[in-house]
């Protein structure tokens, strides 16, 4: 938590910004840090197209308290490293709110500084609760956490009665995390969890692991991490026969895992947010994006939109441009955007939040199952 002094330190520093630059052609810039380049860049385009297109629409709609918002945007690479210099760029650049990062393992370092420099952050695709559990004033998300989306996962594997459950993972905050939620809900269930290990992202060889699922005659693989790696098991599985069902959280639900696998996707379980493109409500906007040649059906499209739409429903709220007071009207309002009724807890998180079982099509869509 900031001190009275710290915060009145930043507002002070932010006043003399703002008596430097002027008051004529004064600009809001939203700072967006995400993956444009690295292994899962494609989710990164979801998170740049959501919040480019909230920014273009409400520009177009007059802006925020008569201001244009400004898009900064940064590539963290999803790597931890990369987003602590993101986050130090968006800083000395005067970014006071930021729609990032995407990968959990790059949130949370990313946050600290934001935390610190009175920066108001928003992140529309990490789900790691130890991001939001720290007291924090200032990291918001879009997303529901992994403590709401690994009983949704465990508590169906569990309906589906399996034998012999393997849960892997990838060692990073968000595929640990999430495979750690699954294991703890099937324990609860009573179901029989025979391996518990962990992958290293990035590999390519996964030889060995098959074998020791096929050796172990597990009947069930839940994954926890991203579709690189996924897409390369369940390649090697159906090389191998191994006949066992996989699932995988909303980081493997990327079209590109169909490039990877193969029609070794087919009949994948994910889960993912509702698919916000399909309610009604939400027809105009996602005509927007098709008109412009981009697709809006992937996961963090709609809460990227969301996050920056959330910036400026807390500014014209809070009638301030102040990142404290934006904070404070956020956990203070309800708002409605493209992902439903928005309401904030004290810690920044998502009063509800749903995830769907979805199952996955070797031609890149899916379908409901629960």
């Amino acid at each position: 938590m900031k001190t009275k002094l710290n915060k009145l330190v930043v507002g002070v520093g932010a006043s003399l910004a703002v008596m430097a630059a002027g008051t004529a052609n004064a600009d809001i810039k939203i700072g967006i840090a995400g993956p444009m380049t690295g292994p899962v860049a494609q989710y990164g385009d979801m998170q740049f197209s959501g919040a480019r297109m909230a920014i273009e629409q409400i520009n177009a709609n007059g802006g925020v308290m008569g201001e244009k918002l400004v898009a900064v945007e940064q590539d963290d690479v999803c790597d931890p490293k990369q987003a602590v210099t993101v986050a130090n760029n968006m800083v000395n650049d005067g970014v006071r709110f930021v729609v990032g990062h995407l990968c959990s393992s790059s949130t949370q370092p990313a946050s600290d500084i934001y935390e610190d420099e009175g920066v108001l952050m928003i992140t529309p695709a990490s789900t790691s609760p130890a991001i939001t559990d720290r007291g924090y004033e200032l990291v918001f998300r879009t997303i529901g956490l992994d403590s709401m989306q690994g009983p949704v996962a465990g508590n169906y594997i569990a309906s589906l009665k399996p034998q012999r459950v393997a849960v892997i993972h990838d060692k990073q905050q968000y595929g640990e995390g999430i495979a750690s939620a699954v294991k703890s809900t099937l324990e609860d269930d009573g179901i029989n969890v025979v391996m518990y290990e962990g992958i290293t992202a990035g590999q390519k060889d996964f030889s060995s692991l098959v074998t020791k699922l096929k050796q172990a005659n597990v009947d069930f693989v839940y994954y926890g991490g991203y579709h690189p790696e996924l897409g390369l098991i369940l390649r090697k599985a159906q090389q191998a026969g191994l006949d066992a069902q996989f699932m995988g959280p909303e980081g493997v639900g990327n079209k590109d895992i169909n490039t990877i696998a193969g029609d070794a996707a087919e009949g994948l379980l994910v889960t993912l947010p509702p698919s916000f493109d399909q309610k009604a409500e939400n027809q105009k906007l996602v005509k927007a994006f098709q008109d412009k040649g981009e697709d809006p059906s992937g996961p963090f499209v709609l809460t990227s939109y969301a996050a920056v739409q959330l910036i400026a429903d807390g500014i014209e709220k809070a009638d301030s441009k102040d990142p404290y007071e934006v904070a404070a009207a956020l956990r203070e309002g309800t708002f409605d955007t493209p992902i439903g009724e928005v309401q904030y807890d004290q810690s920044g998180d998502l009063k509800s939040f749903d995830f769907v079982v979805y199952k996955w099509h070797s031609d890149g869509s899916k379908t409901p199952v629960k």
